[in-house]
């Protein structure tokens, strides 16, 4: 009886198993998970300095999602790079710290999307409702590193 009442078992588990994992896969992936955004939250105001930017460094340009607002989740995000010719971007030298602990995130987006010597493109990220900010730097062919801050707010 308890050898039939275990292999009873086991079929309803496998039966189960596959609808759970594609619910789970329905979903994007976060970026930032809900425990790192409050983390960063509930962090106290680090010190920072103020830097002038590099002449002539590359420009990251935000262009999803628009910024000034709140930001639904998940969202596409798209970033657009700028070099001063003749240098080209270096996509393997982009770089992402998130939150007051600069937390690297970097491979969590290239498991997502491909930076390419003109951006990122990711249709959908998922981000935790709050505060959320992301230190974002990217190195061209002359070794000059252009850095970008974004503050946002998700609802």
């Amino acid at each position: 009886m308890n050898v039939k009442r275990s292999h009873l078992t086991l079929i309803t588990l496998l039966l189960l198993l596959p609808s759970h994992f594609a619910a789970a896969q329905a979903a994007p992936p976060w970026l930032i998970t809900p425990e790192e955004a409050q983390a960063s939250f509930n962090a106290p105001a680090a010190l920072t300095t103020r830097s002038l930017p590099v002449k002539d460094a590359p420009v990251i340009e935000v262009v999803a999602p628009q910024l000034g607002g709140t930001v639904g989740s998940p969202t596409p995000i798209q970033l657009k790079f700028n070099p001063v010719p003749p240098s080209s971007v270096r996509p393997e030298s982009f770089k992402v710290l998130y939150g007051a602990f600069q937390i690297d995130i970097t491979r969590r987006l290239l498991n997502v999307a491909k930076v390419t010597e003109q951006g990122l493109q990711i249709p959908e990220a998922a981000l935790p409702k709050g505060r959320h900010k992301l230190l974002m730097s990217v190195e061209d062919s002359a070794g000059r590193q252009g850095n970008r801050v974004v503050d946002f707010e998700v609802n």
